[in-house]
């Protein structure tokens, strides 16, 4: 089965929906979604308008990023001590 993509904007839109009294297992088969996924989406975005979701997309790429700066650096760290405690 084709797994669809939503955007932020799109996720955020059908939790209003459901938000304004849709049934919530109508909404799911019209938009092809399962009441899993559904109820993941309304743990996440509950009660977030657009812009905030962008701006918790934004945030968590830059913590990914800083967390892979990180672990390179321990490693490089961790690479230099073992070098150096070698006896020549």
């Amino acid at each position: 089965m084709k797994r669809k993509q939503f955007s932020e904007e799109q996720i955020i839109g059908i939790l209003k929906e459901a938000e304004a009294g849709a049934v919530v297992t109508e909404l799911c088969r019209r938009h092809g979604l399962s009441s899993a996924t559904f109820y993941a989406w309304k743990a996440k975005y509950g009660g977030l308008e657009v812009s905030e979701a962008k701006r918790l997309r934004a945030l968590e790429d830059e913590n990914a990023k800083l967390k892979r700066l990180l672990a390179d650096a321990m490693l490089d760290n961790a690479g230099l001590k073992e070098l150096l405690s070698k006896k020549w």
